[in-house]
């Protein structure tokens, strides 16, 4: 013991980090930060169909980790629908998948918290399955409006504003969910167009509906991109 840091044996020269009180502080902050503000903001969160349904997820044996996965499924659903079959109940069935996703997405965090079912795995399960369903939900439209490649470039924007989101994250900030893309955005733009392509698809026989949110998804979220990287770097400047 020394000044009251403690050395290793053999490695005097290497202080155990975990002994300084400051590191000890930054340690319980990022914890506190982890668990309680990194949660993106729903208003729905506080309705009571979403109450109730929490309660009854929550007393059953189904697993937060189990509603975020199938919110993959109904993702994958829904892509395979837009993709395959852009026809008018195509479409229908799409915005079903998309909004049953987002159903989900919702219902995971508040089984997982309210009803006190966290898990270990809580963490990945919350992150992975949402950017495969972006992913598959915003390629399958680009196909579906003839633009192959703003879908791709779509999700991979989509993708990066996570990326973004958890940086800031890693760095010790609360995960800022900002816009102006952020995911509920996304899903709400692709949900709205294919209704409407829907009746455009059944009445004129064109995508412009879908062409118009393949090109808005892909342009939000770079600058969703920016606006949280901006965000990021005036809490880096203390600003």
């Amino acid at each position: 013991m020394l000044g009251g840091v403690k050395y290793v044996r053999g490695l005097q020269s290497w202080p155990i980090p975990a002994l300084y009180p400051q590191a000890r502080a930054n340690r319980e902050h990022k914890k506190n930060i982890h668990s309680e503000d990194n949660r993106r903001p729903i208003e729905a969160r506080s309705a009571g169909w979403a109450k109730r349904s929490a309660a009854w997820l929550a007393a059953s044996g189904i697993s937060p980790n189990q509603i975020s996965s199938a919110s993959a499924v109904f993702a994958a659903a829904g892509a395979a629908a837009l993709a395959w079959r852009p026809t008018p109940a195509g479409l229908v069935c799409a915005a079903l998948g998309t909004q049953a996703r987002l159903i989900c997405n919702l219902l995971d965090g508040m089984v997982a918290i309210e009803g006190g079912k966290k898990s270990a795995l809580g963490q990945l399960y919350n992150e992975f399955p949402d950017r495969i369903a972006d992913s598959l939900l915003i390629v399958a439209l680009g196909y579906a409006a003839g633009l192959p490649a703003v879908g791709w470039c779509g999700a991979l924007l989509a993708a990066l504003t996570a990326y973004v989101r958890a940086s800031g994250g890693a760095l010790g900030f609360a995960q800022d969910f900002r816009g102006p893309m952020a995911k509920q955005h996304r899903m709400a733009v692709l949900t709205v167009a294919c209704l409407a392509g829907a009746v455009e698809l059944a009445f004129h026989g064109t995508h412009y509906a879908l062409m118009a949110a393949c090109v808005i998804i892909a342009a939000g979220s770079a600058l969703t991109c920016i606006t949280r990287t901006l965000a990021i770097a005036k809490l880096l400047r203390g600003s």
